[in-house]
């Protein structure tokens, strides 16, 4: 029951409720960010949703206009606060996860949840093997276990499983509990970047 209907609901009553100051952060960064370099507000990445569905995801712009795809050795993407792509607003909106308040959109429209899985990149689902593909049976989340207990800390494998974790014991409880680590986090700005395993990163194309 939870995790069909009921958590569907929380969403669209959070989201509706937070549309209003959410819009007000968006438009003031929207335009430092145009300001800046007078490029995109937003990027809109592509990604995996539940059951494999393919959209797109919602952030303000971080880095600069063209900036280069540089991905760790295990696929994830390069997330580093020395990152040369970075604007100089982008490294703030970063440090403080603003970046991603655009997603509320995603929640509304249906391809994401306040809490789940983070979601990966098209390509990755190559990757997948066995009960990794149970990610796919839940919406992604704006945040999730990864992101309340390990932040970027832990590479794209391990993430993985603990997003099979998740899926298999989702319940109300522990969406509060993640939810509350989050809002720690954040304030704490612990575990925004990765410093471990991006040493060895290559570059792939043009995209944030």
């Amino acid at each position: 029951m939870y995790p069909k209907y009921i958590k569907r609901i929380f969403d669209i009553l959070f989201a509706i409720i937070l549309l209003p100051p959410v819009l007000f952060v968006i438009i003031l960064f929207g335009f430092l960010i145009k300001l800046e370099d007078r490029g995109p507000v937003f990027y809109c990445g592509k990604r995996l949703g539940k059951n494999g569905k393919v959209f797109k995801m919602f952030k303000l712009r971080t880095m600069k206009v063209n900036a280069p795809d540089i991905r760790n050795p295990d696929g994830s993407t390069y997330n580093s606060i020395d990152d040369p792509r970075l604007t100089r607003i982008g490294k703030f909106l970063r440090k403080t996860s603003l970046d991603e308040l655009p997603q509320i959109f995603n929640i509304l429209k249906g391809d994401m949840s306040f809490i789940g899985p983070r979601p990966d990149l098209p390509d990755h689902i190559h990757y997948y093997e066995g009960d990794e593909f149970k990610k796919l049976d839940v919406l992604p989340g704006i945040t999730g276990y990864n992101q309340a207990y390990h932040r970027n800390s832990v590479e794209w494998k391990k993430r993985l499983e603990n997003d099979v974790y998740y899926v298999k014991n989702i319940s109300f409880i522990l969406d509060l509990k993640i939810l509350i680590r989050t809002i720690i986090i954040v304030l704490l700005r612990r575990g925004v970047f990765n410093e471990t395993i991006h040493t060895k990163s290559t570059q792939i194309n043009a995209t944030e």
